[in-house]
């Protein structure tokens, strides 16, 4: 079975509060016959979408095949949660990789930032963002912790932008009993996901890039052009970008060994009027310490946006608000006799070390994903590495490709079983409080 296919209407995008709220674009056309292009890229998320952008402003004839819509995928499904650095945290990284590596890739993640809202100040990109994202802990130990981590970003990094959060402090934010503490990130922002893919779909139209959707590759030649089939068409360039992410299926199995999708799921309630503030108090998104985290916002119309709960292999359960109103009630219990109005899932990709996969497949052939749930400004960079690379200039590229990320235990074959067993054991974990 194809993730493409297998909880979506072909070339539609899901019942989201996103897709309800989106500032609509009309469809591009299909690929139909033969094309050329300087570049193919595959895949219409912010990590294609960014690409092109980035080549077409740099001279480039470029070519984007979508399967659906434009921002179909994790692009127009996520959180909404424009994090700083990398999905890991500095100390962990220094850890593992070492100070000097974990200093670029914090350097590289704050580039990443600074992308997003520059791309979205420079095409007038309408998608509401508002700065501010909370990490909430649930014991004393995990409030503790934090405070240590921003006083580390202060004195090693310079980033002053954390405010540690006792537990009055984190009552008067996010009036959860829940939650004992945490860290407010003032430098870190929450948008509108999928008006943020569409507006990136509009300027890189407007830089050149011919979009082609409801156009799915089933088929790709290596060699010193790249050949492209479609079932309508096909497409040759000089280099090949794949930007599929979670939905690149088997395409490239070099990816699939360390690229792993999974699907998460997000409800949206009523309108909550005032008793918004039985949820949030500042108009700033939350994620909190479970291994399967719990991530949350207000709408702009004050819905609580709400994500939380994941499966694994390719359909998504038959009732997504029952999945996502346990964890929700869980961190608002007041909130049990609220409608839920929307609910929707996604398919994301994680990797082994929850590290970005970035890969030369091929001398022409280039690949980005597995952002693991940390995508909305490291898949935007991601593009601009991928163009920059395309162009010869690959350093920054590289420094990506050669972190070290091992591939998922028993292939793509066993990957999935041997995952739920890892992922049922940590759950454990969250419920017994260890």
């Amino acid at each position: 079975m194809n993730l493409l296919h297998a909880n979506d209407r072909r070339g539609e995008y899901p019942a989201s509060w996103y897709a309800a709220t989106a500032r609509s674009l009309a469809p591009f056309p299909m690929l139909k016959g033969a094309a050329q292009a300087d570049v193919v890229v595959v895949g219409g998320g912010y990590t294609g979408l960014s690409a092109a952008l980035h080549l077409a402003e740099r001279g480039f004839d470029v070519a984007l095949l979508e399967a659906h819509r434009v921002g179909f995928g994790a692009s127009g499904r996520n959180g909404g949660q424009l994090g700083s650095g990398q999905r890991l945290d500095q100390m962990a990284l220094e850890q593992m990789l070492g100070e000097q590596t974990a200093r670029r890739l914090w350097h590289l993640g704050e580039e990443a930032k600074g992308l997003v809202r520059g791309l979205i100040d420079a095409h007038g990109i309408d998608c509401a963002l508002k700065p501010g994202v909370a990490w909430a802990g649930f014991k004393p130990a995990e409030t503790d912790w934090m405070a240590r981590y921003g006083a580390h970003m202060q004195a090693q990094y310079g980033y002053s932008a954390i405010e540690p959060l006792d537990r009055a402090a984190m009552q008067a934010l996010c009036p959860s009993p829940a939650y004992h503490g945490g860290l407010l990130d003032h430098g870190a922002a929450h948008l509108h996901p999928l008006n943020f893919a569409l507006g990136l779909a509009r300027a890189a139209a407007a830089a050149g890039v011919r979009i082609y959707e409801r156009s799915e590759v089933h088929h790709i030649k290596h060699g010193a052009r790249v050949r492209v089939a479609t079932d309508a068409g096909h497409l040759e360039a000089d280099h090949l970008i794949l930007a599929g992410n979670g939905y690149l299926g088997g395409l490239e199995r070099a990816v699939a060994a360390r690229v792993m999708p999974i699907n998460n799921f997000i409800v949206a309630t009523e309108p909550l009027g005032e008793r918004a503030a039985e949820v949030l108090r500042a108009d700033v998104a939350l994620c909190d310490t479970k291994f399967v985290v719990n991530y949350f916002r207000l709408s702009e119309d004050n819905r609580l946006l709400f994500g939380g709960g994941e499966s694994y292999g390719y359909r998504f359960p038959k009732d997504i608000r029952a999945v996502v109103s346990k964890p929700m009630l869980e961190i608002f219990p007041s909130l049990k006799d609220v409608r839920l109005d929307y609910a929707w899932g996604g398919t994301l990709a994680i990797t082994t070390r929850r590290l970005p996969h970035f890969a030369r497949i091929a001398p022409n052939v280039l690949s980005a994903g597995g952002y693991s749930g940390h995508g909305v400004g490291t898949a935007v960079h991601a593009g601009l590495l991928l163009a920059e690379a395309v162009r010869g200039q690959a350093e920054r590229f590289d420094v990506m490709a050669k972190l070290p990320l091992p591939a998922f235990p028993g292939g793509p074959a066993l990957r999935t079983p041997l995952l739920v067993l890892a992922m049922t054991w940590f759950a454990l974990r969250d419920r017994l409080g260890i």
